[in-house]
């Protein structure tokens, strides 16, 4: 079977053959030219108005980069026309297999692209021998593209949303990512810089009116600015504040009063019984291995601090337990009430944020625990991940780039053959 008969198979382009295929003598790897004429009596089509216009003139050959086949590099190898167009002038003709001066096919970006979501950006240039650059110019087209299909075809409903924020370079540099968090469909909505109220108001003007009528919950941290915006955007909709992050909150609490007096017994000579302790008093008993169960019941047997804020923390685990909104009211002010009387200060500055933020608490058992930020921080590990795989690119954009294509489940054109 010869070459020409696979690529009119696999990429066949109307008002243009495969003229014939050669080799490149002076090539460094192996490379293969296909030369594209148009057929006769065709005429070209302006890349201004997509309308047909007379031949003007011919210009010199362009290279066009193919997939590889069988690890042999492959290029189109074409003189472009310059149309005669009454509407725009003497322009240059548009082809069907590239887009402007891009000096890859089409059908290459999303070669690449497609590889980028399985690889890391410089495993992906390494296999096909191209560049780092041509592998981010494909997943940036390819973004692109998605975005304005979804734009075009609608977000459809979304009941749920999360937001939340992951650190994406040294310092304080944060990026705002929200996630429709809803069970047939979880992915990435939306990506900002930094975490301040302007950049989620941004994605509210953005996609608040498309989301309006549809929206029921949101799911989010207590970082203050995400909290008023939520309230004055989302006000229809119920705002939960999962038990992921008030877990985590004690859990930082306890961990810094255990440092604490650990340093004080040490300093006063005292027997260093808090030492190996941290997971310990961090983890579930479910998740304790058979050293740290051991552990664990030795330190109950002392009358510690540590120990003190570990059980204020089991005994909070009852309050999601409950599913009346006000007898798990009730729990929250009595708890609340005995931890401000702990002498505990990090878990009293616990008790304090959950009394400011009693209402929202309660939206859990009215959201009914149907919404979970466990989604929220299973895609946060996810955009963690990708933005080490985009390795190399530390530009804002290259970031924005790497995490749509990667979690936003963008649509993708039909072609006649993936090549993957």
């Amino acid at each position: 079977m010869q070459l020409k008969t696979i690529l009119n198979r696999v990429q066949r382009f109307k008002s243009f053959v495969y003229k014939h295929c050669e080799w490149e003598e002076r090539a460094v790897r192996p490379t293969l030219l296909v030369t594209v004429e148009p057929r006769q009596n065709s005429r070209p089509i302006c890349s201004g108005c997509d309308r047909c216009g007379g031949c003007y003139d011919r210009l010199a050959e362009r290279r066009f980069e193919f997939v590889p086949l069988w690890g042999i590099a492959v290029f189109f190898v074409y003189r472009m026309r310059r149309v005669d167009c009454r509407a725009c002038g003497v322009k240059v003709e548009r082809v069907p297999w590239s887009e402007g001066k891009s000096q890859l096919t089409t059908t290459y970006r999303w070669f690449l692209a497609r590889w980028a979501k399985r690889l890391s950006w410089k495993e992906v240039a390494e296999a096909f021998e191209t560049s780092w650059e041509n592998v981010f110019r494909s997943v940036k087209y390819a973004v692109f593209w998605g975005l304005a299909a979804r734009r075009f075809q609608g977000l459809g409903p979304v009941e749920a949303i999360g937001v939340d924020e992951i650190q994406w370079q040294k310092g304080h540099h944060y990026l705002t990512l929200v996630y429709q968090i809803d069970t047939g469909c979880r992915r990435l909505l939306w990506v900002g810089k930094d975490r301040t109220e302007k950049t989620l108001e941004r994605f509210f003007d953005l996609y608040g009116g498309l989301i309006a009528n549809t929206l029921k919950y949101v799911c989010s941290d207590m970082w203050k600015p995400y909290l008023n915006v939520i309230r004055h955007r989302a006000s229809k909709a119920v705002h939960v504040l999962d038990r992921y992050h008030v877990m985590a909150k004690m859990n930082k609490a306890i961990d810094k009063i255990r440092a604490a007096e650990s340093r004080r017994m040490k300093a006063d000579g005292y027997e260093e019984v808090l030492k190996h302790s941290r997971w310990c008093l961090l983890k579930r008993k479910s998740n304790l291995t058979k050293k740290q169960t051991v552990k664990l019941s030795e330190l109950l047997q002392y009358n510690l601090q540590s120990v003190r804020a570990y059980l204020l923390r089991e005994d909070f685990q009852r309050f999601w337990t409950y599913q009346s909104p006000a007898w798990a009211s009730r729990f929250l002010n009595e708890w609340c009430t005995r931890t401000m009387r702990s002498k505990l200060d990090p878990m009293k500055e616990v008790a304090q944020t959950l009394r400011n933020h009693h209402d929202l608490l309660l939206n859990w058992f009215r959201a009914k625990g149907a919404i979970s930020a466990g989604t929220v921080e299973g895609f946060n590990n996810k955009a963690k991940l990708t933005t080490r795989k985009a390795y190399g690119f530390r530009t804002y954009e290259a970031v924005e780039i790497a995490l749509y294509h990667s979690l936003g489940k963008l649509p993708e054109p039909k072609l006649t053959h993936r090549f993957c």
